[in-house]
């Protein structure tokens, strides 16, 4: 039997945190291939240091003058990412930085997998396990600690860039440990909060005296008590932010992309991949599993495992977890996904519409847990798939 009274913690980091400059990038260039052509291939991989940004990998077009053209473009595209995340410092700003590409075409023994040909169907383009988690203690069924964790930043985030709150800088991160009763959350038992301020004066007092309303502006009322811990700044000043202060990579928040630790994790990063590489677009198509399962009442809370070869295209498994929340047979699930959803990487792109330049956004304060965007963005946050789902059952 699962506990029922517990504290659990998740953080986020926000878009000026190195590792994420370093995802926006690389899901911009992605962005940017896929404006120009819907089948792009990228492998965008991003370093950032002092003054310094390098990116490498693999891309993709079927006109080679098209992609010597994109090549081109690499190095106005990271300026254009660190100029509106927010950095002007002495020693990392968006205008004087030093830009390094070494991205290639992608390798044809990649490609010979992957590729469709004759009667070969396109093939996943790494093998690999994906999850994807849903859980009803919050609305957009994400668990609680991560949700607000991400809440936290993307208001902060807000107030800076709209000038509200000028002495904020880019560089942050958030840390929630939640209270469980009965299996629900209830509270906030300690909250920690690091962000970089531009003003050198500011005390870490002054720091929770400016950003104290916009928490209690997203953390449902009540959440924050007397008794509530709160750690903020605690190593005292935080002015040299991002990649100056630390070095970024892209990747490397992999548990803040998903569900902070609430659910398992596959392994693969997301940034940076077009959506033939299952890494992304098959955690995705869990993720939308999974809600569907949640949305249509099944359960409470689902994890969904799907798992892949490279260059095969249907996944060699399927696993549901109803973690004793529904009186399904999680069996009869694993079959009835099979039914409603064809989970090679052409079903999953086709089904989620995944190739449009929709990715730079998703950098950024969670891939899963956002509303639905008109133009295809978080696609995968749909609960369209609830109806079939217990028909097919």
């Amino acid at each position: 039997m699962s506990r029922k009274n517990y504290i659990f913690t998740s953080e986020s980091v926000s878009e000026g945190h190195p590792d994420k400059v370093c995802d926006r990038i690389s899901d911009a260039v992605l962005d940017a291939f896929l404006t120009e052509e819907p089948e792009a291939r990228v492998a965008a991989e991003t370093f950032a240091t002092t003054d310094r940004v390098v990116i490498g990998g693999e891309v993709g077009l079927s006109d080679p003058e098209k992609l010597k053209e994109y090549m081109g473009k690499i190095d106005g595209i990271v300026r254009d990412c660190v100029r509106d995340i927010g950095y002007e410092q002495e020693k990392f700003h968006w205008n004087t930085l030093q830009v390094s590409n070494y991205l290639h075409e992608q390798s044809a023994h990649i490609a010979q997998g992957v590729d469709a040909s004759g009667d070969k169907d396109e093939g996943a383009g790494d093998q690999g396990i994906m999850f994807g988690y849903a859980t009803r203690e919050t609305d957009a069924l994400m668990p609680a600690p991560v949700h607000y964790a991400h809440a936290i930043l993307r208001r902060l985030a807000e107030v800076r860039k709209d000038g509200t709150e000028p002495r904020l800088g880019p560089d942050a991160k958030s840390q929630l440990s939640v209270q469980y009763r009965d299996g629900k959350p209830v509270g906030i038992s300690s909250l920690v909060l690091s962000t970089q301020h531009l003003d050198e004066t500011m005390t870490s007092a002054d720091v929770r005296d400016l950003i104290t309303p916009y928490i209690l502006d997203v953390l449902p009322e009540g959440w924050i008590t007397p008794d509530t811990i709160w750690h903020v700044n605690p190593t005292g000043k935080f002015v040299i932010g991002g990649p100056d202060g630390d070095a970024g990579l892209t990747g490397r928040k992999i548990i803040v992309d998903t569900y902070g630790g609430a659910a398992p994790h596959g392994g693969g990063a997301f940034s940076g991949k077009d959506p033939t590489k299952v890494d992304r677009s098959a955690a995705y198509a869990a993720r939308y599993l999974a809600k569907n399962v949640v949305a249509s009442g099944l359960a409470e809370r689902c994890t969904i495992q799907l798992s892949y070869a490279i260059g095969v295209p249907a996944p060699l498994s399927i696993y549901a977890d109803l973690h004793g929340t529904g009186d399904t047979d999680p069996a009869r699930i694993e079959a009835a996904i099979s039914k409603v959803m064809d989970l090679t990487p052409r079903g999953i792109r086709t089904h989620l519409d995944l190739n449009k330049p929709i990715y730079a956004r998703t950098a950024a304060y969670g891939h899963f847990g956002r509303a639905p965007d008109a133009d295809g963005g978080f696609s995968w946050e749909r609960t369209d798939l609830a109806e079939a789902l217990i028909k097919a059952i």
